[in-house]
């Protein structure tokens, strides 16, 4: 699977072609009931057989890069890096290894490297986010009950 190191929006174009396909293929999916079902390219005339979740994911591809959304595919057992990591999470690397130092994200070690599952890191990003909100609403109630915040 290819990497990128810069994920882009989507050009106009793209967003047009995309809204037009997404209509085409949702409305075609709702019509299949097979596991599979065999797709034939205009251009070569070749037929190719796609599983319909393989569909359905495209579907939501084109969903999103219809609404001008960047898309990246990662598998879900990637494993990562801890710079990786670090980039996802926009901490420095040191301060990663420290969090899997105190249990905060699991990790395994294949020799002296760490490795984190992709997962993982998105679980841990999500924890903070959610801890960060409260904290905004808890720092929010706090000045509203010394008159710091008129409503």
């Amino acid at each position: 699977m290819k990497t990128t190191g810069k994920i882009k929006r989507p050009s106009k174009l793209e967003q047009k072609v995309a809204i037009e396909s997404y209509s085409a293929l949702s409305s075609v999916l709702s019509q299949l009931h097979t596991e599979n079902t065999d797709i034939e390219i205009e251009e070569t005339k070749e037929r190719i057989k796609i599983p319909i979740r393989a569909l359905r994911l495209l579907g939501d591809i084109l969903k999103a890069m219809g609404e001008g959304k960047p898309i990246s595919i990662v598998p879900i057992a990637t494993e990562v890096t801890t710079q990786k990591a670090a980039e996802l999470l926009g901490c420095s690397r040191p301060h990663l290894v420290r969090l899997l130092e105190e249990g905060e994200i699991a990790f395994v070690k294949v020799g002296k490297h760490r490795r984190i599952r992709y997962e993982d890191v998105l679980a841990y990003k999500e924890k903070a986010r959610a801890a960060q909100k409260q904290h905004i609403i808890d720092i929010m109630g706090f000045d509203e009950e010394i008159g710091l915040y008129d409503s």
